[in-house]
């Protein structure tokens, strides 16, 4: 799939391939009204299902600019050194905005690059808002939101991903059944890691401690002025120490729920 290129870009960010696409998708879910809004969804996953000993670590790196667009090194640094594996959610405008880290962390076999959307939106039919921020406003949109960023990640790793986790983490049940379509597994979480890189040290360490076999955990990458890297490197040895053990999504593919 060739580079998108502004001279290319026609209606709702859309070139021709992916707007083709979009109409497909206006064409099966066009009729739809959604009934649903929120982190738990019809379609959305948020847990592995076994009893084995596992946890899977997700980062989400979100923004363009500012706060949100910050890298935590200490925290990817701490994830190397230890060898502990994590799938890691980038939107479009992060690697935009940190093109050389990107590249690097798509060439460390730790970790595994999957879709957080090209403008890191809420992901909906019909333009609601979630945290202020404001929605994808129709099927086209939501198209864009995936399908620009496939292109993104894939240009980085060589393999359009498999995973998707909306700007936000919410969504609408019509709008997961399109990225569903689109060839993605909606993946959100099952323990809050880190609230948007708010929680205190001692609140991070609490939620991960009190994680069971199959979590999901979402913690983020982006700030690397808040206590996620600190609580990690204290905590992460401890659930160790446990017998559990970190995994990437894919390698329990086949139990997500």
């Amino acid at each position: 799939m060739p580079p998108v290129t502004s001279k290319e870009m026609l209606a709702d960010g859309l070139d021709a391939e992916l707007l083709a696409l979009a109409k497909v998708m206006e064409q099966r879910y066009g009729d739809l009204t959604p009934r649903e809004w929120g982190e738990r969804v019809t379609g959305v996953i948020t847990r592995i299902d076994t009893s084995d000993k596992v946890i899977a670590l997700t980062f989400d790196a979100c923004g363009a600019s500012g706060l949100s667009a910050g890298y935590d090194r200490e925290l990817i640094d701490f994830l190397t050194q230890e060898q502990i594996p994590a799938t890691l959610f980038l939107s479009g405008q992060w690697i935009e905005a940190n093109k050389q880290i990107a590249r690097e962390l798509a060439q460390n076999p730790l970790f595994v690059i999957e879709n957080h959307g090209y403008r890191h939106r809420p992901l909906s039919v019909a333009g609601k808002n979630a945290y202020g921020i404001e929605g994808t406003g129709s099927i086209r949109e939501v198209v864009a939101e995936i399908g620009l960023n496939d292109r993104l990640i894939k240009e980085l790793t060589g393999r359009a991903p498999v995973y998707y986790r909306s700007g936000t983490a919410y969504y609408d049940e019509v709008a997961v059944m399109i990225a569903r379509d689109m060839g993605k597994e909606v993946i959100n979480f099952n323990v809050l890691g880190d609230a948007g890189a708010t929680f205190s040290n001692a609140q991070i360490e609490k939620n991960l401690l009190g994680a069971k076999p199959g979590a999901i955990i979402l913690y983020h990458m982006n700030r690397p002025e808040s206590d996620t890297a600190a609580a990690l490197i204290e905590t992460l040895p401890k659930l160790q120490e446990q017998g559990f053990r970190f995994v990437h999504l894919r390698e329990y593919h086949k139990h997500l729920k």
